[in-house]
């Protein structure tokens, strides 16, 4: 029977500034000893290979050197001699955006390729001990793991003429609406859901808006996916086998395979191991694409957060392969393809992947883990080239191992990390929390009724039609192009979603955010779950057995809240308005300025500039408890206040890393008299 989805996928770490600068971790400094500069350790190592960070002197050598292997510095090509290295690589691409690379130091990554049966931890060792190279990073390579599916076997037969899309399956997505129906789950709960009705009031998405979604490979043309799918002009309409646009890759038409290092996007590869095994893919990226950006109301299948109108205006899906059957990638491979997703124009990075590793702190993380990661995912963040705002964002999966600490890169500090709720609102039982959790969204649950399985409250997406199911061990097919799964992998594309509604709302209405803008609203933008966390609730396994999760554990602990596309869609209309009457107290309480009120943020800080005090003639900012600001306007006017919280767990709760982001949240106080002549703006 079924077990509990692992998300153990690969590993990326990253921190989120503005500023295309170069990251002072890298520099060296002169009293590093050898042994200090290695990452990570042999153990599940790659063979043959090895990352090297190296000074730029080395690096410049390298890029213009004629031989794979020997680039005409003397002790370096000793040590490729004396090691039979076979090659001597550039991790990343920089055939593009050259000079903000070379400024944030990415020239300087190389991979180092030798025989196979060298110890690789000898090779690192022996570099580690050179004066040119400044950091050594093991190879590593992660593989998929197994995915539970339920395929969809017939359609609904009749759907509501009350729903806002003509898709069928529409109403089968609680996780969009949920109305708390007990034929989709047995204690469903009105409400448990993003909010997306009403939030495609405002927006539907917006072609311009790119997401990468860095997982299996997207099948680009499946019926309810193909019309929103990203493509590369140049590629299309050149000539096959070529690299028209130059980038380095060929044939990149959809996005880009990590594994071949081309274009060849793939969805079908079907294997089996020696045992009789199935070991081939299983439709985890189509999944994940689907939630996201589905083609809305084109009458086929499902709907989608931000898959449009039907009018050719969803948001677009670029398909970042990382994972093809159940082989693994390196490291520095899902590095280069994070690149990729930044210098070919995505503005959102979907990753449903990470690492159940406990570090206790961020810096734990960096120190032990991958630096290649932070290059790449910085690089992202920060100088991410698309066009519609400055940077871009990266929202990852907690986790599904069911622990108080959620998996990295989510749970660093300046991510967002997305933890999985039920349609009854409640946690589920394979849910990461607490340490790392920024927000909360639909992830879905199976339940048993009568002994039968009901897929029903798992979460209903696209998937490839032709690919085999991994449950009855590819001996069937899935025969459909739709299939429910669970897991924080599917609650984050939920977050990626609605930060691409929300984002096209602000290109809608001709508004430039920074990355800093729509992490803020993305992380305001929630309803409350902690109100109903008491007492237990009864959970099932795969195989049909029965447990009890202590709901009281999750209180505070599930990030935020929950996720709601209203909230953000709206967010964008403008700033949130105070009315302040003069000469009278005006208090603002942040739980009843953001969502539902019922939200226990406490206020990190605040900050009001001396202009606009004296513009409106406030004496002093006050807080009150650990919700509240307040002031006295003396005279009329118009000025701004920012608050500035934890989303998530808060400092204090663990120290200086993995702790919840910083948001801020700005308010336009308008001050005047209290009269008859007028109301409010």
């Amino acid at each position: 029977m079924r077990t509990l989805y692992n998300l153990v996928f690969a590993v990326l770490c990253g921190v989120l500034v503005v500023s295309c600068v170069k990251d002072p971790e890298f520099e060296p400094t002169p009293t590093t000893k050898p042994a200090n500069k290695i990452i990570g350790n042999a153990d599940g190592a790659l063979s043959g290979e090895l990352i090297i960070y190296v000074d730029d002197a080395t690096a410049n050598a390298w890029h213009n050197a004629s031989s794979p292997t020997r680039a005409g510095v003397v002790a370096m090509d000793a040590v490729a001699e004396e090691l039979g290295v076979e090659s001597v690589r550039p991790v990343f691409n920089m055939a593009i955006n050259a000079d903000k690379k070379r400024e944030r130091g990415m020239h300087r990554w190389f991979v180092v390729e030798f025989a196979e049966d060298t110890p690789v931890e000898s090779v690192a060792r022996r570099y580690a001990a050179m004066e040119e190279v400044e950091r050594v990073e093991y190879s590593t390579e992660f593989a998929r793991p197994e995915v539970n599916v339920v395929p969809v076997e017939s359609l609904p037969a009749t759907r509501s003429d009350s729903e806002p899309f003509n898709d069928p399956m529409l109403p089968l997505q609680w996780g969009l609406h949920n109305e708390g129906s007990s034929a989709i789950f047995s204690t469903a709960y009105e409400g448990a859901d993003i909010n997306a009705y009403k939030a495609w009031e405002y927006a539907t998405g917006n072609p311009n808006v790119v997401v990468a979604v860095v997982d299996e490979g997207v099948k680009y043309t499946h019926p309810d996916l193909a019309a929103n799918m990203w493509t590369n002009t140049a590629e299309l309409n050149g000539a096959e086998g070529v690299d028209d646009d130059g980038n380095g890759y060929v044939d990149d038409i959809y996005g880009l395979n990590t594994i071949e290092q081309n274009g060849n996007i793939s969805w079908n590869n079907i294997r089996y191991d020696s045992e009789g095994n199935y070991i081939g893919d299983v439709g985890h990226g189509t999944h994940v694409a689907g939630i996201i950006a589905a083609v809305n109301n084109n009458g086929e299948g499902i709907s989608s957060i931000a898959g449009g109108s039907g009018n050719g205006d969803g948001v677009r899906i670029m398909s970042v392969q990382i994972f093809q059957e159940n082989t693994g990638v390196a490291n520095e491979r899902i590095a280069a393809g994070i690149e990729y997703a930044a210098d070919m124009g995505a503005a959102i990075l979907q990753c449903s992947w990470g690492q159940a590793v406990m570090w206790i702190s961020d810096s734990g993380y960096e120190k032990n883990t991958g630096s290649i990661y932070i290059a790449a995912i910085k690089y992202f963040v920060e100088c991410s080239d698309n066009e519609v705002m400055d940077g871009g964002v990266a929202i990852f999966a907690a986790g599904n191992e069911g622990l108080n600490y959620t998996s990295y890169p989510g749970a660093y500090n300046q991510f967002i990390s997305v933890a999985a709720y039920a349609p009854d609102g409640l946690p589920t039982g394979y849910t990461n929390y607490h340490y790392g959790c920024n927000i909360a969204a639909p992830g879905g649950d199976y339940e048993y009724v009568d002994g039968v399985l009901n897929p029903y409250g798992a979460i209903l997406s696209t998937v490839p039609s032709e690919t085999p199911d991994p449950y009855n061990n590819g001996k069937t097919y899935y025969g459909s192009d739709y299939a429910y799964m669970t897991g924080t992998s599917m609650a984050c594309p939920f977050v990626s979603g609605v930060a691409a509604l929300a984002l096209s709302s602000a290109v809608d209405h001709g508004i430039r955010l920074t990355n800093d803008d729509l992490y803020d609203m993305i992380c305001s933008s929630v309803s409350d779950i902690d109100h109903r966390l008491y007492g237990s609730k009864t959970v099932y396994t795969y195989s049909g057995k029965v447990s009890e999760i202590v709901l009281d554990d999750y209180r505070g602990k599930m990030g935020i809240g929950m996720v709601d596309a209203l909230y953000a869609v709206s967010g964008m209309q403008g700033l949130k308005r105070i009315a302040a009457e003069l000469n009278t107290t005006t208090y603002i309480n942040i739980n009843e300025t953001i969502s539902d009120g019922k939200l226990g943020i406490k206020i990190l800080d605040f900050e009001m500039d001396e202009a606009t005090m004296k513009r409106l003639g406030i004496d002093k900012v006050g807080r009150f408890g650990d919700h509240e600001v307040y002031f006295v306007c003396h005279k009329p006017g118009i000025g701004k206040i920012k608050l500035r919280y934890y989303a998530g767990c808060p400092k204090e709760d663990r120290g200086p890393d993995m702790s919840g982001k910083i948001v801020t949240k700005e308010y336009l106080i308008i001050a005047r008299e209290n009269n008859d002549r007028g109301g409010w703006l």
